[in-house]
Formats: C-alpha cells, structure tokens, sequence
C-alpha cells in the first residue's frame, strides 16, 4: 500500500519537476518516492539552504514553481536565512521537511511551526488520511499568494499506509486583479487625461508588471503618450522599445539617466514598489513630478504617489491607451529629442585602482564585452552587486536573479547558479559574488560546478574584506578589522572541485574568458574567475547610501 510518503511524492510531482534538497531522516521516504515512481528531477546541495534558494533561482528564472525538502530540526533550520529571502521577495515554492512525532517533539526538535511563521511562511501538515489533499492546498496557497509554503511529514506518519493515492483537484490559480469601482474607473481616466497634456512623460514598470505579462501593453501605452520609459533592477527591459528606454532606475541608474528622469512632468508606475533603492532615497522623481501608481498591493506604497489605482498592470496599462484613445491624444515628441545611449553611459574605470588592484569597473566593462549574449546572470548580496547591474546588461527580467536582495543578505550565490541552469538549460548562467558571501555559500560551490558544467561560470569580486561594511563603517571610522577577510585564492577552490580557476590581477587575464566562451559547453568546465579587486572603488549606489547613513 502506499505510504503517506507516498502521497505526497505522488501529487506533489504532478505539478512540480523539480525538487533542490538535502536528504535526512525526516525525508527520506518522501524523496524515495519521488526517485521510484515519478519524472520529477530530485537536485542534490550540500547544504540546506542551497535547497531552498535554488528551488527559489529556479522559479525566478523559468517562472515555474519548484520545491526544497530538508530534515527536521537542524535541517530545517538550516534553511530559514533563504526562506526568509523566497517570503521577501514573493516567491511561490513548496519546502516539504520532516517534522517531530505526532505524539510530541523530541529533545532534537524545535518548533518548526512557528519558526516558519516568524519568517513569513504557512506551515501545512499532512496527516494519514489527508496527505494528497493537503499538498495540493500548499501548492495553491504558495500560487495564490506568491508567498513559500512549508509541507510537513510527521516522523511517525511517514511511513504508514494510506490506500491509494487519490485524485484530488489541481490548485486553484486566481484571476489577474481587474480594478472595479466608479474610484478606480475614475482615477484611470485622471490619468489618461493627466498623461495626454503631459509634456515630459515618463512610464516606470517594476517585477509586477512582468508577472502580469505587461510588456506588450505597457509598449502601447508608450507608444501612445511619446513616454520615456524606465524600469525597477527586477523589470528590466520589460518595454519592447529599447532606444527609448532609460535602463534600471535607482542607484544602479547612469548618472544622466537619472538627471533626465528628474524632468518629468508626469510618471505612471506600474507593478513597482518603489522602495528606498528605485527612488534613490525620495531623490528620483521631482518635487513637482504628478506620480501615478498601478499595482495590485492594497494600497499606495509610497508617499509621493497622488493617485493609485488597485489592479493587474497589463489590464491598467490597456484601459489607460483606451481612454487616451477616445481622447484623440497624439504622442509628445520628448522621448525623440532624448539621447538614450549617451545618458545610458556608465563611468568606464580605470585599469588599476591607485592601490594597484584592479578597478572594479574596467573589469565589469570588460567581461561584460565577452559574455556569451544568451546568459542568465545570478547574483549574491554585497558591495559589489552594483557592477553587474549596471555593466552587463540581460534581454530580460528573468535573466537577471538577485537571490538575497530581498532580505538584505549574503552566501546565497553558488546554489542560485543551479536553479537557474536547470531552468535555462542553454544559457550560460553567470554568478556574480564576493569573497565574504562567497565563502560563507562555499559547500554547494562543489554543487554549481556539478550541476552547470561548462554552461556556468562564476565572477567572485576578491577585495579582501566586506565591502558594503568597510565603505558604510569604515569611512564612520569604525575599527576595520573585523571587516577585512585574508585574501583567499578561489581560483584554487575551484580547481579542487573540478572548475578552471582563474586569478585575474591584470585585464589582459580576461583573456582566458574570451577563450573560454568561444569553446562550445560541452568541451569546457565551469569557469571561476578569481578577480583581485580594489576595495577603494566605490559604487555609486553604495555611495547614495553613505550619504543618506552618514
């Protein structure tokens, strides 16, 4: 008969393909199950939290849901700094873990329950008689709410018969948000009205726009006003018109992009939190600038906005260039006096910092000239997130995966690397980490080279120390010892789990890279580019936040 185990590999793996996890007591029936009698792919990491950020780099690359499965007790919480990320940044995924006995808990275990809770996580847990059910409603309720849902098997439940495995209805996904009402009919045609004698119109579209499929309609509705447009790290190039886009808005802005979308008269934000990084600390948008936002939050989720509007941004985006439409609007002329590639421009750098390492910018430049153009770029927390944002630019949103971002951390970057190379099985998939986060992920190092091969590679910015510390702390004149990490050889690292490892301390050893990417996948390991960089060189979001901290 089949176990409870059972039912759960069973339904979960008809609405799942793969699972990221480490194998323990408190789960090894359920992924017996999931190897034995289904086509879901199990990923192994070594450590749990890789688990569950590689379900999560999985989703944000493919946009379909995965799963993490951890043990109980100190598995599971093993995984909270990631789970915490995936609540942050509203991510859907199923975390199944093994849970204490239902006669009550062990001296080994802890309350999982209410750990979850406290990082913003539902628990489900299945039962003998339930277990099919019970997973389907996780699933739905990690869809409907985007939020990580964790699926507990009690010990003692794990292995007891349960019947047949029973049909049970798929989750129920909701319909995309329409606004309703004579407020929100009325506040779209406020806007359409206020966008049509707008004479500097600018449109901003954030991650919610892209998951509402908003591209298409957000290119009319700039098409229709003459708007220049701009986006949020996580919707870039959302807008189908790139010579009139202004890149990412916020600290990893160009300097003159930034100055332009100042003179806006007019901005409609689309599916865009406007949190302290896109609005550069309140600096973004002119005092005088009328602000607009569309999303489906309950309300505004800034101070600046004067009119909002509850719904799905594509739905919105159409209805405003309807009205706009039945106005008899023709678009401005602006956005065809503005010069996009040279206000785009980002500071070049140096070969060499003063202190004779290499600087940082120059070597952002230059392997972003000799990445292969199909490639996912995935990203750990630090200092240094700003050099890939702002140096390599990605076709998509999902090209893009900042795993840690959300929850201000670091030591996430390796086992992204295999969630997104499974998802973009042909891309060449790109981490960006340094040298603190990347020691601190170091066991699915091993995982990343396992798993991408010669599809993956990794750029670890080695400065020495924490950077984001030393730069806020630091010039604070706080003691920098415990901000300063002995210079570590990753490219050695890498060699002893079967990469190339490479030391970069001149620009001309990119050379190896340009090498590298012209090999096809298959004939080549995973690369590590050990880039001995300047702690000197500040990047220009870093130094939005000092002024704003010091």
């Amino acid at each position: 008969m089949p176990s409870v185990s059972a039912h759960v590999a069973h339904t979960l793996a008809r609405h799942v393909d793969h699972v990221f996890g480490v194998m323990g007591n408190g789960n090894a029936h359920v992924l017996d199950a999931l190897e034995r009698s289904s086509d879901v792919q199990f990923t192994a990491v070594r450590h749990e939290a890789g688990g569950v950020v590689a379900a999560d780099a999985y989703h944000r690359a493919s946009g379909r849901i995965a799963a993490a499965t951890s043990t109980y007790g100190a598995g599971f919480t093993n995984t909270l700094t990631a789970l915490a990320e995936a609540v942050q940044a509203q991510v859907p995924l199923v975390l199944v873990v093994g849970d204490e006995p239902t006669s009550g808990p062990r001296p080994w275990d802890v309350d999982q329950i209410a750990l979850a809770s406290a990082v913003g996580a539902r628990t489900y847990t299945v039962g003998r008689t339930d277990a099919a059910a019970t997973t389907v409603i996780a699933i739905e309720h990690a869809l409907t709410y985007r939020v990580p849902t964790v699926l507990a098997v009690p010990y003692d439940v794990a292995k007891l018969d349960a019947g047949p495995v029973p049909e049970v209805s798929a989750p129920r996904i909701p319909e995309p948000r329409r606004p309703t009402g004579a407020f929100a009919e009325g506040t779209i045609a406020e806007i359409a009205t206020v966008l049509a004698g707008a004479q500097r119109p600018l449109l901003l579209a954030g991650r919610g726009a892209w998951l509402a499929g908003a591209g298409e309609a957000l290119g009319d509705l700039a098409d229709a006003t003459g708007a220049v447009t701009a986006t949020t790290s996580l919707g870039r190039n959302i807008f189908p018109r790139a010579e009139y886009d202004l890149g990412v808005a916020g600290g990893w802005g160009a300097e003159g992009a930034m100055d332009l979308v100042r003179e806006a008269d007019v901005a409609v934000v689309f599916g865009a939190s406007l949190n302290q990084f896109t609005m550069r600390f309140g600096a973004l948008l002119a005092p005088g600038t009328r602000i607009f936002q569309v999303d489906v939050a309950p309300a505004a989720t800034h101070p600046h906005v004067g009119g909002y509007v509850q719904g799905d941004a594509a739905i919105v985006a159409r209805a405003v260039t309807a009205q706009l439409g039945e106005l008899g609007h023709a678009p401005g002329a602006w956005r065809e006096s503005v010069p996009v590639v040279e206000l785009r421009a980002y500071h070049p750098g140096e070969d060499l910092a003063p202190d004779g390492r290499l600087d940082p910018r120059s070597v952002a430049v230059r392997i972003g000239e000799l990445l292969p153009q199909d490639r996912v770029v995935v990203s750990d927390g630090g200092h240094f997130i700003g050099w890939a944002n702002m140096y390599w630019p990605v076709a998509a949103p999902d090209r893009m995966i900042m795993v840690g971002t959300a929850f201000q951390s670091i030591g996430l970057g390796w086992p992204s690397v295999l969630g997104a190379a499974l998802a973009r099985p042909d891309a060449t998939v790109v981490l960006t980490t340094g040298d603190g986060g990347g020691l601190m992920a170091l066991a699915d190092l091993e995982s990343a080279v396992r798993v991408a091969g010669g599809s993956g590679m990794a750029v670890v910015w080695n400065d020495g120390a924490y950077g984001a510390e030393v730069n806020l702390y630091g010039l604070q004149g706080l003691a920098l010892a415990p901000m300063l990490i002995p210079e570590v050889d990753f490219a050695a690292l890498a060699s002893g789990v079967g990469a190339r490892g490479v030391v970069v301390r001149r620009l001309d050893d990119l050379d190896q890279l340009a090498d590298w990417a012209a090999q096809p996948a298959d004939d080549r390991s995973f690369l590590v580019l050990d880039c001995r960089v300047s702690r000197d060189v500040v990047a220009p979001y870093q130094e939005e936040i000092i002024r704003v901290n010091s």
